[in-house]
């Protein structure tokens, strides 16, 4: 089992202030471990980032709000996420993890708790794909809770999956650009399928991650061309988020203050910036 890198302790002040209002709508606590302990089956270990640290890092950054996926660490067991949101004082929403043995009445109470959607991993060195039925049955029954479900895919997995992803009934989102890989080019067919899954109205994307899509280091700028086509061809539906405290990153570790910067290359019109940071998390995540 390997441990992760910790996230950079100095992050910087962006060069642009956010607007009001803005929301990292992905990003994570960890731990601290002796409160809420790791899954005994984790295919990594992280250092703590607990709700405190990612507090004063958003106040830093100028963050209002925020949502806190529930990452494979912690399993289905989402009490640090579930305790972050309430301790937030109305400034954070929850995406969890769910493994298929969850009441409605539990799945109530975390939706009273936060929770707006639940995340299914399919990345392989994170264990690969879910159980396809448990997946299929969760997936029902989210539309009376008006959640949906977040997707954390490899690029292949964009086309090995085309056909269930079309029968998704509920809003569902693509993690870190589908995780494509921007040494192929914006034109590798994962890409495209990725612009072409696109064109399903309940099909939405995570532009971050953008230093696990590039071929790089630091600043990460070979993403830049992928996360501007998908808000040019999606406005209304694309989502940005730091993805701090950045797991499993071996390459280079981001700077929060610098992908901060990364964005406003990614989307450099204001008002798209407006959709992207304020009223497309609001459509998820406001309630």
């Amino acid at each position: 089992m390997k441990s992760c890198l910790a996230p950079d302790s100095n992050p910087t002040k962006p060069k642009q202030a956010l607007p009001a209002g803005a929301w990292d709508a992905h990003c994570h606590v960890f731990g601290p471990a002796v409160q809420f302990p790791y899954a005994v089956d984790r295919s990594y270990t992280p250092p703590d980032a607990p709700f405190e640290t990612l507090r004063s890092l958003h106040d830093h950054l100028g963050f209002s709000r925020g949502v806190i996926v529930q990452a494979s660490c912690h399993g289905s067991d989402n009490r640090a996420m579930l305790d972050a949101i309430a301790r937030s004082e109305g400034r954070y929403r929850g995406v969890a993890i769910v493994d298929g043995s969850e009441t409605d009445a539990q799945l109530a109470e975390m939706d009273a708790g936060g929770v707006r959607g639940v995340r299914f991993n399919f990345v392989a060195h994170l264990g690969g794909a879910p159980d396809l039925e448990i997946f299929d049955r969760t997936v029902e029954r989210l539309a009376p809770l008006g959640w949906h479900v977040v997707l954390h895919l490899d690029a292949q997995d964009i086309l090995t999956y085309a056909d269930r992803l079309a029968r998704i009934s509920v809003p569902f989102i693509i993690d870190h650009m589908g995780r494509v890989k921007a040494e192929d080019g914006i034109g590798q067919s994962s890409f495209l399928a990725l612009l072409e899954l696109m064109k399903n109205p309940l099909a939405w994307v995570k532009v971050c991650g953008a230093e696990r899509v590039s071929a790089g280091r630091r600043p990460f700028d070979d993403a830049v061309p992928f996360a501007q086509r998908l808000i040019e061809v999606v406005p209304d539906r694309v989502l940005w988020g730091t993805d701090w405290p950045h797991p499993n990153i071996s390459k280079d570790m981001p700077n929060d203050g610098g992908l901060v910067d990364l964005m406003f290359d990614f989307c450099s019109n204001p008002s798209l910036r407006q959709k992207l940071l304020i009223d497309n998390p609001l459509r998820l995540y406001g309630r």
